[in-house]
């Protein structure tokens, strides 16, 4: 009878603990818009340090946190100089491609003289 209920128990244990994580990760605005996110990072950022150093306090471990770094990292600009990279590259690609094959056709009259 145990060796039928324990993989249910296991079983049970695991969803439970995915449900849990998806509801705190939606309740707190993780799945929603990216000013949801950034709320949400906001107040991760608030609540973790303060945290850390309590639990640190319980169980007697003195550390100094690294403090954290800041990020400078616009994804949003570097899509737009991606896309705005690719673009040019796609007008000037039929310039190229003429001068290229111009020079080509000069060497090789110049290696048949």
């Amino acid at each position: 009878m145990a060796a039928r209920v324990l993989p249910v128990i296991k079983l049970a244990t695991k969803a439970t603990i995915a449900g849990g994580a998806l509801y705190v990760v939606y309740d707190s605005g993780l799945l929603g818009s990216s000013e949801q996110g950034a709320v949400a990072l906001e107040r991760a950022k608030a609540a973790i340090p303060p945290a850390l150093n309590e639990w640190m306090k319980y169980f007697g471990v003195e550390a100094q946190l690294p403090t954290v770094p800041k990020i400078e990292f616009a994804p949003l600009e570097a899509w737009n100089s991606g896309v705005r990279w690719t673009i040019s590259t796609l007008s000037e690609a039929p310039t190229k491609a003429s001068d290229y094959t111009h020079q080509g056709v000069q060497y090789i009259k110049d290696l048949t003289k």
